[in-house]
């Protein structure tokens, strides 16, 4: 799973205008309180009040969404579940997934110091809240209508 290439938030944002698709894999409540503009929620986990679950529905609704050959970048807090869904997804078949490294809030080293500044500390375009079309309940909803 090495050939997974990890990209920057500056990158990531320059994929986007080239018409690639970021997906946020945080929770649901993670994504509302801040995310890439244009981003897509489609959560890895959800939290819980045991804490953190797995989304069973996350491959195949990326694959319904988007396709296998869909171009995504992936990106979440910190980069610890980006790089964990984007694995997900090359294993499923995908062909077209990058890693935004940094995620939201910003990569940190073995210290716990902010080791490159994430998505929200550069700069880039931000939205809140849970965007028509792009909020986790939406792409769920538009991949089983009956939801």
């Amino acid at each position: 799973m090495g050939d997974i290439q990890r990209i920057s938030p500056q990158e990531a944002n320059e994929k986007m205008a080239e018409g690639w698709t970021y997906v946020d894999v945080r929770t649901v409540e993670e994504f509302a309180e801040g995310h890439p503009a244009g981003a897509v929620n489609v959560p890895l986990a959800h939290a819980g009040p045991t804490g953190m679950t797995p989304n069973p529905e996350f491959v195949s609704v990326m694959e319904g969404r988007f396709g296998k050959e869909g171009k995504i970048v992936v990106g979440c807090k910190s980069g610890g579940r980006s790089m964990r869904a984007a694995q997900a997804l090359v294993a499923n078949g995908f062909s077209h997934v990058l890693e935004q490294r940094a995620g939201w809030d910003g990569a940190h080293g073995p210290f716990g110091q902010r080791a490159e500044p994430g998505w929200s500390r550069t700069g880039l375009p931000v939205e809140q809240g849970q965007p028509t079309g792009r909020s986790w309940q939406d792409v769920q909803k538009a991949q089983n209508p009956s939801r």
